[in-house]
């Protein structure tokens, strides 16, 4: 059995037996909520050793790929479609969650059993206006943005600093490859980090059990079942796209993604697949300076699951509280969310923070934030998996159309450089 299909086997078994797990340590311990806080140590600490990889690798993949496009007019050519495909994925998310919201209306089922409105939540609802937006937007220190792994800062900063190095040319050779090299001891460290990820599940999953238990499942289980089918339409929509553009080869793409998504599922959280897709894609083919200019952009830029759910939760709520809100509304939130749901990677429930910031500006009950926090770890399993496939199609295509797309079973080639 090949490493990463070992790997993906594990994590499948730790995710089964951290629920069987929790159920156990719900039922029998006289306090679960300190077994969960147990876990949550364990869980907290592999995101940190992936959190680690994640500022040298994205800064030093993304000039390194700047680089070896040397022409700036290059990389505006590239950086234009790839922005241009995040529009059109957000708009696409955006609106799904809005349709099937209303199509099911799951808030209706919940009427009279909401929050009372003067609740208070545990989540800052502060969230991006415009100036704070472009504020956010550029580091004062890319010291200060790295320690914060401030992803969208450190993609500023290393285009900036990957354009001045294909500028400088031949001066900038040396420290071009010694970036490189950078990268693929990154990428080593991955493969370290990566072994402890079925036990990171395990412990992520059966917290989560012990402390609400396989009730919370049950009670939301209609919603649940409703954000889910949204998903797998979502995910249809982004493969059929993704299809029409790279044909047959979006399968082999999908394969090469499945133990990235399986590890965004497991954990809750896209940031820690980010090093496993790099590698995903690079098999597949998509050179190496492709994917390092695109995918952290992607980070930033197309959560595609997470802009689906904010549409989807924010109406939700509403309805919930009975609040009826116009198609001319919706569609002002959903050109608010297209902002402010941009630079939130990295945010620790980054589409909570944002939810609850829509809701103030629609005088929606932020209260209603209640109705999510039981289920939300297992609603955003969903999302991240969903933001990796989204961004991994989009890498693939915008590689595609700039003719970056090698076939390594026909050419041997494997994106520029062996992967370690």
């Amino acid at each position: 059995m090949q490493k990463k299909s070992r790997l993906t086997t594990y994590i499948l078994v730790a995710l089964a037996l951290g629920i069987f797990a929790g159920y156990l340590a719900n039922l029998n311990l006289a306090k679960p909520v300190e077994y969960a806080d147990y876990m949550s140590l364990i869980t907290t600490l592999f995101l940190r050793l992936i959190k680690m990889i994640i500022a040298p690798l994205v800064f030093s993949t993304l000039v390194c790929g700047i680089a070896k496009m040397g022409d700036a007019s290059e990389v505006g050519r590239i950086g234009i479609k790839t922005l241009g495909w995040f529009f059109i994925a957000s708009v696409m998310s955006l609106s799904l969650g809005l349709v099937l919201v209303n199509m099911f209306r799951p808030g209706d089922a919940l009427l009279g059993h909401m929050a009372a409105t003067t609740a208070k939540v545990d989540i800052v609802t502060t969230g991006l206006t415009l100036k704070e937006f472009v504020t956010h937007l550029v580091p004062a220190s890319i010291v200060e943005g790295m320690s914060k792994n401030e992803i969208l800062q450190i993609v500023i900063f290393s285009l900036f600093f990957g354009s001045a190095a294909a500028a400088v040319g031949e001066k900038a050779n040396v420290m071009v490859t010694a970036l490189d090299g950078v990268a693929h001891v990154m990428l080593k460290v991955t493969g370290y980090v990566m072994q402890f990820a079925p036990i990171a599940v395990f412990a992520a999953v059966s917290g989560v059990i012990a402390k609400s238990g396989l009730g919370v499942l049950q009670t939301y289980g209609v919603f649940m079942a409703e954000f889910y089918f949204g998903i797998a339409l979502l995910w249809v929509l982004l493969i059929f796209i993704g299809f029409l553009f790279l044909k047959g080869r979006i399968f082999s793409l999908l394969k090469e993604l499945r133990s990235p998504v399986l590890l965004a599922f497991s954990t809750a959280s896209s940031e820690a697949a980010y090093p496993k897709t790099l590698e995903g894609l690079e098999r597949f083919g998509v050179r190496n300076r492709i994917a390092a200019f695109v995918l952290p952009i992607g980070y930033s830029f197309n959560l595609d699951g997470s802009m689906m759910y904010c549409t989807f939760a924010t109406v939700f709520i509403a309805q919930a509280y009975g609040i009826e809100m116009s198609l001319g509304q919706q569609m002002t939130m959903m050109m608010v969310l297209m902002l402010t749901s941009k630079g939130m990677a990295g945010v620790p429930r980054a589409s909570l923070v944002v939810i609850a910031a829509t809701l103030g500006q629609f005088n929606i009950p932020e209260a209603g934030m209640l109705l999510l926090l039981g289920i939300d770890h297992f609603l955003d399993m969903a999302r991240s998996a969903t933001n990796v496939i989204g961004n991994g199609v989009a890498t693939a295509v915008v590689a595609k159309w700039e003719g970056e797309l090698v076939d390594p079973l026909k050419t041997g080639e494997l994106a520029d450089a062996p992967l370690p």
